[in-house]
């Protein structure tokens, strides 16, 4: 007989969508002028410095095997080179493939979803267009719209279908009481902070969405306060 309530065998694509996430990053704080200590607005209070260095501590508490979560792990050391950080991660992201196996199937995709949120903060920090197919985005998206989903049973909302133009999703119990459309890159943004409650409201929305804004706030997502325009010059006052 098989075991239906058995956890699916790890899939290799999470660990390469991770690495394609860590190249592009370290390609870009390594290919030119420093950019340590350019703010992130999509993270305030945060340096291109940090957001490395929280990729780091990431990955060392899955090559570590730490319990529990690791979105949301310590702020890294201050003052380390990102040449050092960089390094650090190669090696730590090799041994990867050896403890992925082990680790239960939500830490193998929040790693990627991680991942990619910050290459996207990256991007936004240095001014650069998103990557143009990110092999992170597809489970990073569905993974938002699990979240997404238990934020809207923890509020007791209706179901609403998330749509983007290549996949589409029912979030929540029951018939879908509204559809929202979006491109994936948005909608996967405003599903995990980086977008204000009115840039949400500003989507495609088939009714009004002011019932399902407070489920955009679930595990360590909150709206932003500020679009990235308006946090840009704060940043760098």
């Amino acid at each position: 007989m098989t075991d239906t309530t058995a956890e699916p065998p790890p899939d290799p694509d999470h660990h390469l969508a991770y690495r394609a996430c860590r190249l592009n990053i370290t390609r870009l704080v390594t290919s030119g002028p420093s950019v340590a200590e350019v703010p992130v607005p999509t993270c305030p209070g945060w340096s291109v410095r940090d957001l490395v260095g929280h990729l780091v501590l990431v990955c060392r508490m899955a090559v570590d095997e730490v319990p529990g979560e690791i979105s949301e792990p310590p702020p890294p050391p201050p003052g380390i080179p990102i040449d050092e950080l960089v390094a650090t991660w190669a090696v730590l992201e090799e041994r990867l493939p050896d403890v992925l196996p082990r680790a239960d199937r939500l830490r193998r995709r929040i790693l990627p979803l991680d991942a990619l949120s910050h290459e996207l903060d990256l991007r936004t920090a240095l001014g650069l267009p998103p990557p143009e197919r990110s092999p992170a985005l597809a489970d990073a998206l569905d993974l938002a719209v699990m979240g997404f989903t238990l934020s809207l049973h923890g509020h007791g909302l209706p179901a609403l279908r998330v749509r983007t133009p290549d996949r589409e999703w029912t979030a929540g119990q029951g018939e879908p009481a509204v559809i929202l459309r979006g491109e994936s890159l948005e909608v996967f943004r405003a599903l995990t902070g980086r977008r204000t409650v009115r840039q949400i409201r500003e989507l495609s929305w088939s009714a009004s969405p002011a019932p399902w804004l407070p489920a955009f706030t679930w595990g360590p997502f909150t709206p932003a306060t500020r679009t990235v325009e308006e946090a840009a010059p704060l940043a760098s006052a």
